[in-house]
């Protein structure tokens, strides 16, 4: 009896028309190949490999060889455009190298994954998940997911700036804390923290991409004593020097 052990590609287009390569063995003799119970043109290249045009379809179905010998287990194969629900992270610096995991539907080994025209490495790939490291890139992109089926809905990735912290004042405060400092500089994007000496910021208030303001936190150190202020984002980390006074 036939056994199907793979399809090249697993996925095409609704209209059908494309070629699949069906890897397996036992296929001797006359044979028909069925996509969903469609029967379908094939041509036998031996007896591990048969080559098929695909009828025009939807969803998934199985396609099935039959020989004289009976019919073979049946595979799936997609018909129609992956497509996306979701993105993780959604954002990450514009270095690139932020792993990102797709999950959606209609993911074949042969997919190929864009960040707005960039091509990303794809990690792994299952049919309802790929994991990619995202390329280089700025601002906000879409990425989408191509195959045989064609190109899926795009989902918004944003590229943040390496940020800059050029100005903190007032620069100096009391080592009680309560200090309001406006931070200024570039990239503040996506900010996850505010530190003074590595200790979180009371409270921060993100202003603009170029301004924090941030209330300063008490510190054990005996003053006067200069720290570090960090502002962390996902393009990375900036810096400058506070006075505890």
């Amino acid at each position: 009896m036939p056994t199907i052990t793979s399809l090249s590609p697993t996925a095409g287009p609704t209209s059908g028309g494309n070629s699949v390569i069906i890897t397996g063995t036992d296929f001797i003799g006359p044979a028909s190949v069925s996509f969903g119970g469609y029967t379908t043109y094939a041509t036998v290249n031996s007896p591990t490999q048969i080559t098929a045009t695909a009828p025009a379809g939807t969803g998934t179905v199985l396609v099935i060889v039959t020989t004289v010998n009976g019919p073979s287990n049946g595979v799936p194969y997609t018909y129609g455009a992956p497509a996306l629900t979701s993105i993780n992270p959604t954002s990450g610096p514009a270095a690139g190298g932020t792993q990102v995991t797709l999950t959606g539907t209609g993911f074949t080994a042969t997919s190929t994954v864009k960040f707005g025209a960039a091509t990303a490495t794809i990690v792994s790939v299952t049919p309802t998940q790929i994991v990619v490291k995202a390329p280089p890139g700025t601002s906000g992109v879409q990425v989408t997911v191509t195959d045989t089926g064609g190109t899926s809905n795009g989902i918004l990735y944003t590229y943040s700036p390496v940020p800059t912290l050029t100005g903190v004042n007032p620069p100096s405060g009391p080592a009680a804390g309560g200090t309001v400092v406006t931070l200024t500089g570039t990239g503040f994007i996506g900010v996850v923290g505010v530190y003074f000496d590595n200790l979180p910021a009371t409270s921060f208030t993100v202003n603009s991409p170029t301004q924090i303001t941030a209330t300063t936190p008490a510190t054990s150190l005996a003053p006067p004593i200069a720290v570090q202020v960090v502002v962390a984002t996902g393009g990375g980390l900036a810096t400058n020097v506070f006075q505890y006074t």
